[in-house]
């Protein structure tokens, strides 16, 4: 047999036998894409480093806010979308698509005040509401003295940060400012873009975030990684029960305790003002969207297989950085609802 021929059958034949070896929805899938909230992505991208280390399965997250990841998904320009803001069951049937709960936390009132340091200022949800509707524009002002009497407020003018862009973190935030606040309910109501009384727009939580940090005398609302990455000073917020809490996974977790998701229909729930002396007024859950139909079985099992390696081996890694993992028995019932309503070609993609 002529030696460049031999040759050449030999390459073939090695390259068929990775092909073979490397087969399957790793190699269908080596790059998962995905798009929305931002208020989850500082634990998503922790959770991709450390997936794509263990499998070798990338993934690719867009942090472009909740209205965005809505957008894509529905378009079908992602594999998976996110979002903070829980479609009703009827849009989700619309759109045929499937919704579950990935993790939960907190939105956390953030200020530049000087001389003011992280969980000092207190504040009330009517007083929080007022300073959002511009009612309440220094930091001496009244009320906020009155919440505050041992600190040294100043004479300053009170710039609001708020989202320029479609949000969940807006969706959860006017959601609690509308349950507390009737002026709030009618003026301006519960939306992920709301037209706001008064401020600046940042864009995503970074950009809250980065305002809050450059004008003295502002306010803003940031899921709470952003707050403790950007070393912000949040304030304490007064809960349903009448007490100050401060945000963190201890009281994200109070707010949590009384979810009951196997009532939500289509895992629709709001954990905002909820009872209880040590819950976090403004605590929420951000959401995984999926087609129910898929294309393509391969990449569809690629992306639950990356889910469920977040149920089951993300917790240390959310609470680090101060988020809630799910608790095991939603995590059943989502991967049941994966099981019953996620198919190719009318087959079911899970387990």
């Amino acid at each position: 047999m002529d030696k460049k021929f031999t040759g050449l059958l030999r390459t073939i034949l090695v390259t068929l036998t990775a092909l073979l070896f490397c087969s399957g929805p790793a190699l269908a899938a080596a790059t998962i894409n995905g798009a929305g909230a931002t208020f989850p992505y500082p634990v998503y991208g922790q959770w991709a480093w450390l997936y794509n280390k263990e499998t070798g399965v990338k993934l690719n997250y867009q942090s472009i806010g909740s209205g965005g990841g809505i957008k894509q998904i529905q378009a079908k320009t992602v594999d998976f979308g996110a979002s903070d803001a829980p479609l009703q069951a009827d849009e989700l049937d619309k759109s045929g698509l499937l919704q579950f709960p990935m993790i939960m936390g907190g939105v956390v009132p953030v200020v530049n005040i000087p001389g003011i340091e992280a969980g000092k200022l207190k504040l009330s949800g009517a007083t929080l509401a007022n300073i959002f509707l511009g009612k309440i524009n220094k930091w001496n002002d009244a009320a906020l003295v009155k919440e505050n009497p041992s600190l040294a407020l100043p004479d300053t003018a009170i710039t609001v940060v708020y989202r320029a862009d479609g949000s969940g973190t807006t969706w959860i935030f006017t959601n609690y400012l509308s349950k507390i606040s009737k002026v709030w309910q009618d003026s301006i109501g519960n939306a992920k873009a709301v037209k706001w009384p008064a401020g600046v727009g940042g864009k995503g939580n970074e950009g809250v975030a980065a305002y809050v940090q450059r004008i003295k005398g502002s306010i803003g609302y940031v899921e709470y990684a952003y707050a403790l990455q950007n070393k912000l000073a949040y304030s304490l917020l007064q809960n349903q029960a009448g007490k100050y809490v401060a945000p963190t996974s201890a009281t994200f977790q109070a707010a949590a305790a009384n979810a009951d998701w196997a009532k939500a229909e289509g895992f629709y729930l709001v954990l905002t003002d909820q009872p209880g002396d040590e819950s976090w007024p403004i605590t929420g859950a951000s959401f995984i969207l999926v087609h129910k139909e898929q294309a393509n079985a391969a990449t569809a099992k690629a992306v639950l297989s990356f889910f469920d390696w977040c149920y089951r081996k993300g917790g240390g890694t959310a609470e680090k950085l101060d988020y809630v993992p799910m608790p095991e028995k939603v995590v059943s019932l989502v991967e049941k609802a994966w099981a019953e309503q996620i198919k190719a070609d009318g087959k079911p993609i899970w387990p």
